[in-house]
């Protein structure tokens, strides 16, 4: 029978006891073949060898990651050296994707503020301009890029009408080209969650500490920032992980001399060329150095009790 139990001061149902895993079906059967299969059978391709025409063949081999880790030279009889070419490759997103967080993050978090601070109304029209954006798509909202940033965009135009530049800013096929584009990308991201941290902030905190006359550096640093601190974090993962797979925007506004990771496991899948074993091992590299940042993350969060 249905009915309301009290326990540790917290009033709790019983109506659905024992019907918790049947209630958590749906969401273990979507995330089982939209998320652990595929991994899974990135898992096997990467253990596979390539074939010739594109796809595998279905016989066990290590030269996936042989490959990814050590150059052999041109016909492979060649003493093993370092690979540094795919090391380079996986740094530069990193680092890419690390300084598209930073950025986010110094314009997300006044942004969210200053949301989240907002009446009721005016907080729902600067939400809806917020994301408008991004009901497009993200490749034509990264062509729409391309075109702006180009040296006969409007922005270069603009500038010499102005009398700003005398010629055309180069930026297109550039580092920075793809840092804005990643910014511009992901910046929702950062301002979502940190908005709804400030939302939930009590700001007779900050009253609090001014009464005891703490400046306003010290109130953001000591009260502010613990306070909305998971949305700041739920903010930069979900933009760095994203940012770091990221192929879009270094296709489109990079240029070869800045493929990021992204890029080349979405080379390895494509046409006839392509190697399955190597952008799947690539693609597990990827994924597995995501998950050791995440667990010392979280092995830190517990150590510091706040799991």
């Amino acid at each position: 029978m249905a009915g309301v139990i009290q326990a540790g001061g917290q009033t709790k149902s019983n109506t659905y006891t024992g019907f918790g895993p049947l209630l958590l079906l749906p969401s273990w059967l979507i995330i089982g073949f939209f998320l652990l299969l595929p991994v899974g059978m990135m898992l096997i391709y990467s253990f596979l060898t390539k074939e010739f025409r594109g796809g595998v063949i279905w016989e066990f081999s290590l030269a996936a990651y042989d490959q990814f880790l050590f150059d052999r030279g041109l016909f492979g009889d060649d003493p093993p050296k370092i690979e540094w070419t795919y090391i380079g490759i996986f740094w530069r997103s990193i680092w890419q994707a690390g300084l598209a967080t930073v950025l986010c993050l110094l314009i997300g978090f006044p942004t969210a503020w200053f949301i989240a601070t907002r009446s009721g109304v005016n907080k729902s029209i600067w939400l809806f301009l917020v994301t408008i954006p991004y009901w497009v798509n993200l490749l034509i909202r990264t062509i729409s890029m391309k075109f702006l940033i180009r040296d006969t965009g409007p922005i270069n135009e603009w500038l010499m009408a102005g009398g700003v530049i005398s010629e055309p800013i180069h930026m297109i096929n550039t580092a920075f080209a793809v840092q804005l584009g990643l910014f511009y990308s992901y910046l929702p991201f950062m301002v979502l969650p940190i908005y709804a941290s400030v939302e939930r902030y009590n700001f007779a905190l900050s009253e609090a500490a001014a009464d005891l006359y703490a400046s306003r550096w010290t109130t953001l640093r000591h009260v502010i920032l613990p306070s909305v601190k998971p949305g700041i974090v739920a903010g930069c993962i979900l933009v760095f992980v994203p940012s770091l797979g990221a192929f879009l925007a270094p296709d489109l506004l990079g240029g070869a001399k800045n493929f990021m990771i992204g890029s080349l496991i979405e080379e390895q899948f494509k046409g006839n060329a392509g190697n399955w074993p190597f952008g799947a091992a690539a693609s597990m590299i990827l994924l597995s150095l995501v998950l050791i940042a995440l667990m010392f993350y979280a092995r830190s969060q517990r150590q510091q009790g706040h799991f």
